[in-house]
C-alpha cells in the first residue's frame, strides 16, 4: 500500500519570500513571494522566460538565490535544508524527463538513487507500484515512451515520501492518456496532504488541476490567488430586462457591482463561486419589484483567456492581429 507522508501541523507549506536571482546584469527573478500550502495543488504560471524553471531550481537548492529565502516546513534551504541528509522526505521534484540513462533500466535508477538516501527496495516497489510501472521496471529507459518516463520521474521524486512536491511542466508532450493520469496523480498527491507546485503551459488542463495560482511575469510576481478569484476577474452575470435601469439600482442597493445599459445589466463577480447566489438575488429582487427579466446568463472566461489579460503587459512579444 502507497503511503502518504505523516502531516504533523496543518500550516506545512513552503514559503518563498523575496526571492532573486541573477546572472551577471541580468535578472532572472526579483521579489517573488508566494506560498505553496499543503493539500492543495499551487499551479505557477508564466509567459516564456519569466523565470518559472529559475525559480524552481532556486526552491530547491540546485541554484543559489541571490536573495531571498524558501523555507519547507519552516527550515530555510539557506541555513538547514541545504544540508538536510533527509531532503528526499522534505522535497521531490521533476525537472527534466531527460535526465535518465537510456541503458539502465527504471528499477535500477529508482535504486541508485534510493541507496544513496538510505531508501529501501521495497520503497522502490511500492513507488513503482503506485505510477503502475513495476510490470515494466526491468526494461531499459531508453526504450520508454515520454509517458513512460514521466511516470519513472514521479516514483522517483516519491521515494522519500516527501511533504513537498515541484513538478516542472509534468504534462509536457503527452499525450492525452498521460495527460489524465499526471492530472489525477498530482490531485491525488495533493489530497494526501502534500503541498504540490506544478508549472504547465497547457492552461485547459491547469484549470481543471490547479486549486490555487501563483503568476509571474519577466521575473516579477503578478499574483497569487484561488482559481476562483483569478477567474472572477472574467466572471459576469448577464440580465435582460424591459426594466434595466429600476433592476440595476435595486441590485447596486444590495452592493453588487452592477452596471446598466439598455435594457442589459451586467454584474460582475468578486468570485466565479458567487454565480449561483448573484443569480438567486438577481431573481428575488425581480419578484420583489415586479421586474420582467428576459434573459439570465452567466459569461466567465477561460484561464486561458485570464491568463493572457493578466500577462498581456510582461509578454515578451505581441502580434497585431491577435483578434483575427
Amino acid at each position: 500500500m502507497f503511503s502518504p507522508p505523516v502531516v504533523a501541523m496543518i500550516d506545512i507549506m513552503i514559503t518563498v519570500q523575496d526571492l532573486g536571482k541573477t546572472y551577471g546584469k541580468k535578472t532572472a527573478i526579483a521579489g517573488l513571494n508566494f506560498h505553496v500550502p499543503d493539500g492543495q495543488v499551487t499551479g505557477f504560471l508564466g509567459p516564456n522566460g519569466s523565470g518559472k524553471s529559475t525559480t524552481m531550481r532556486c526552491m530547491l537548492g540546485l541554484d543559489t538565490p541571490t536573495e531571498g529565502r524558501v523555507t519547507f516546513k519552516s527550515k530555510s534551504y539557506n541555513d538547514e535544508f541545504a544540508r538536510l541528509s533527509n531532503k528526499p522526505s522534505v522535497a521531490g521534484a521533476i525537472l527534466d524527463a531527460g535526465w535518465f540513462t537510456p541503458a539502465r533500466s527504471g528499477r535500477s535508477h529508482l535504486r541508485v538513487i534510493a541507496r544513496g538516501a538510505g531508501i529501501s527496495d521495497a520503497r522502490v516497489e511500492e513507488c513503482l507500484d503506485y505510477v503502475g510501472m513495476r510490470e515494466a521496471a526491468h526494461q531499459k529507459v531508453g526504450d520508454y515512451s515520454l509517458g513512460m518516463k514521466q511516470r519513472i520521474g514521479v516514483a522517483v521524486a516519491l521515494l522519500g515520501n516527501p511533504q513537498h512536491l515541484i513538478l516542472d511542466e509534468p504534462v509536457n508532450g503527452l499525450d492525452p492518456e498521460g495527460v489524465s493520469w499526471m492530472r489525477n496523480t498530482i490531485r491525488d498527491l495533493a489530497s494526501q496532504g502534500r503541498s504540490v507546485l506544478v508549472s504547465s503551459h497547457l492552461l485547459s488542463e491547469m484549470q481543471q488541476t490547479a486549486d490555487r495560482l501563483v503568476v509571474i511575469g519577466k521575473g516579477k510576481m503578478i499574483g497569487e490567488y484561488t482559481m476562483s478569484e483569478f477567474l472572477a476577474d472574467g466572471t459576469t452575470v448577464l440580465v435582460e430586462s424591459p426594466q434595466a435601469a429600476q433592476l440595476c439600482d435595486a441590485l447596486k442597493n444590495r452592493g453588487l457591482a452592477a452596471a446598466a445599459q439598455d435594457t442589459q445589466v451586467v454584474i460582475a463577480l468578486e468570485h466565479a463561486d458567487d454565480d449561483p447566489a448573484v443569480r438567486a438575488q438577481v431573481a428575488a429582487l425581480a419578484l420583489e419589484y415586479g421586474i420582467a427579466v428576459t434573459r439570465l446568463e452567466t459569461h466567465q472566461e477561460n484561464l486561458e483567456q485570464r491568463f493572457l489579460a493578466a500577462t498581456q503587459s510582461v509578454q515578451e512579444y505581441r502580434t497585431s492581429n491577435a483578434g483575427n
